[in-house]
C-alpha cells in the first residue's frame, strides 16, 4: 500500500503505474474520495470542539451540535470504505527497468544459461515418462482430488524430497532461517501481501472461518512478523519456508491444463527477505536471491534462462520482477520455475512491519521474496533433459546423495 499522501503529491506516477500494469482504478475519484473524507472528518471534529466548549446553560445548542454530528457519521462512515476498497486497489510503482508489456509474451530476456539437450530420438513428454517409469498417477489423482489432481510414485516421491534437501542445505549455506510454514492464513495475511483483493478468485476461502489457503509461503512468513518493530542491527532478516501450497488457478482456464506444470497442490520453499528502507538495498537483495535460484538450476545442470517480467505481468505491489525459466524440450520453450520480486515498502505498510533505525526513526521495511525450489513442477524439466533413447531419466549428479546413490531411473515392467 502506498501512503495518501504520496499518491495525492504524485497522482500521475499512480495513474502511469496503472497504465503500465494494465489495471483498472480511478485515481481522480479516489482523490475525490480522499477529499470528501478529510472535509468530514474535519467537519466532525470541529462540531465536537464546538460541543465541548458548551457550559450547561447552552444545553439546547448542543443536542443540535449532537444531531448534526450524528448525521454526518453515517455519511463519513461511507465515504470511508469507498476510500479503503480504491486503496487496496492502488500500484505499486514499477521501477524505470520494467519494460512494457501486456502479458508474459513480452517479458525481456536477459541472460541464457546452459546447453538444450541434443537428442538423436523424439523425445518423450513428461507425462509419458511418468507413467512409463511409475513415478506418478494422474488418472487416479484426478479420481480423488478432481481437476489437475496426482499422486507422485516411487522416485519421483524420493527426488522430491531430495530438491527439498539440496534447496534447504543451499539456503542454510547462506545464513537464512529455515522455518516450515502454515498454509492456512487468516484474511490479514493476504491483504497484506496483496493477494487480497484483486486476487481473490485464486485463493480458497475456508467456509465459515477468517481463514485462507495460502498460495505461497510469502503469505505466512510475511504475517509472521505483523506489527513489528525491528532494530536496524537485525537488518537484513533472511527467512526460508517450505509450505504446502494451494492455488484455484481461476485465470488460466485452458492453460497447460495436461501433467504437473500447473496444480491446485503442491510443495515449495520460499525465500523472504525483509531489508532497510532503501532502494538499493532491495536491489542488491533481489539480485542476490535471484543468484541463489540461479545456482541451484546450475546444480541441477538445466538449461535454463532469466526474463525481466513486463508491466502488465507485474503483480499489484511489485517494483519489479525476474522470472526464472527452465527448457522444456517436447514444448520447445522455457518453463517457468521462480519468481523473484521486490515491494519496498509496499507490503509492510499494510502488515505494519517497521524498524527502528540508527537516529532512532520509526521505518516500514522493505520486503522481498523469490522460489528456492517448487515441486513437483520442477520434475517436468528434469525428467525431460535427461532422459535416455530407452526411455530411462538420468539422475542428477547433485541429487543422487539423497537418493541412496540411484545414478538411472528405468522403465517399469
Amino acid at each position: 500500500m502506498l501512503s495518501i499522501n504520496f499518491i495525492r503529491n504524485n497522482p500521475k506516477k499512480i495513474k502511469d503505474a496503472v497504465s503500465k500494469k494494465h489495471m483498472k482504478l480511478d485515481v481522480d475519484r479516489l482523490l475525490e474520495v480522499d477529499e470528501k473524507r478529510r472535509e468530514y472528518i474535519q467537519k466532525i471534529e470541529e462540531l465536537q470542539a464546538e460541543k465541548n466548549k458548551l457550559g450547561k446553560e447552552k444545553r439546547e445548542k448542543a443536542k443540535e451540535i449532537k444531531k448534526e454530528i450524528k448525521k454526518l457519521k453515517p455519511k463519513l462512515d461511507n465515504i470511508k470504505e469507498e476510500y479503503k476498497k480504491l486503496m487496496l486497489q492502488v500500484p505499486n510503482i514499477p521501477d524505470d527497468s520494467v519494460p512494457k508489456g501486456e502479458d508474459d509474451s513480452d517479458n525481456k530476456e536477459i541472460k541464457k544459461v546452459g546447453e538444450k539437450p541434443d537428442f538423436d530420438f523424439k523425445p518423450k513428454s513428461h507425462i509419458e515418462l511418468l507413467k512409463l517409469l511409475n513415478l506418478a498417477d494422474l488418472e487416479r489423482g484426478s479420481k480423488v482430488s478432481g481437476f489437475r489432481g496426482y499422486f507422485l510414485k516411487n522416485e519421483a516421491v524420493l527426488m522430491v524430497m531430495a530438491l527439498w534437501k539440496l534447496a534447504i542445505g543451499a539456503l542454510l549455506d547462506k545464513d537464512f532461517e529455515i522455518f516450515e510454514a502454515p498454509a492456512l492464513v487468516k484474511e490479514d495475511g493476504f491483504l497484506g501481501t496483496g493477494w487480497l483483493p484483486l486476487n481473490k478468485k485464486e485463493v480458497y476461502k475456508i467456509e465459515g472461518e477468517d481463514l485462507y489457503l495460502a498460495g505461497t509461503a510469502e503469505v505466512p512468513m510475511m504475517a509472521y512478523r505483523q506489527n513489528e518493530i525491528l532494530d536496524s542491527d537485525d537488518l537484513p532478516i533472511k527467512m526460508a519456508a517450505i509450505s504446502s501450497c494451494y492455488r484455484s488457478e481461476a485465470g488460466s482456464y485452458g492453460k497447460d491444463t495436461k501433467g504437473i506444470y500447473r496444480l491446485h497442490e503442491f510443495r515449495k520453499i520460499e525465500q523472504v527477505i525483509l531489508c532497510k528502507s532503501d532502494h538499493e538495498e532491495s536491489v542488491k537483495w533481489h539480485e542476490n536471491i535471484t543468484k541463489n535460484s540461479e545456482e541451484l538450476m546450475q546444480k541441477l545442470e538445466l538449461p535454463y534462462r532469466v526474463v525481466a517480467n513486463c508491466g502488465g505481468d507485474l503483480g499489484q505491489g511489485q517494483v519489479k520482477k525476474y522470472d526464472i525459466e527452465a527448457w522444456i524440450p517436447t514444448q520447445n520453450r522455457y518453463g517457468e520455475t521462480h519468481s523473484s520480486s521486490y515491494f519496498h515498502d509496499f507490503q509492510t505498510r499494510r502488515l505494519k512491519i517497521r524498524y527502528r533505525d540508527e537516529n532512532d526513526e520509526i521505518k516500514y521495511v522493505h520486503s522481498l521474496n523469490n522460489t528456492a525450489i517448487a515441486t513437483p513442477r520442477i520434475l517436468i524439466q528434469i525428467l525431460e533433459n535427461n532422459q535416455q533413447k530407452d526411455g530411462s531419466v538420468i539422475i542428477p549428479k547433485v541429487l543422487r546423495k539423497y537418493m541412496g546413490g540411484q545414478k538411472l531411473i528405468t522403465p517399469k515392467k
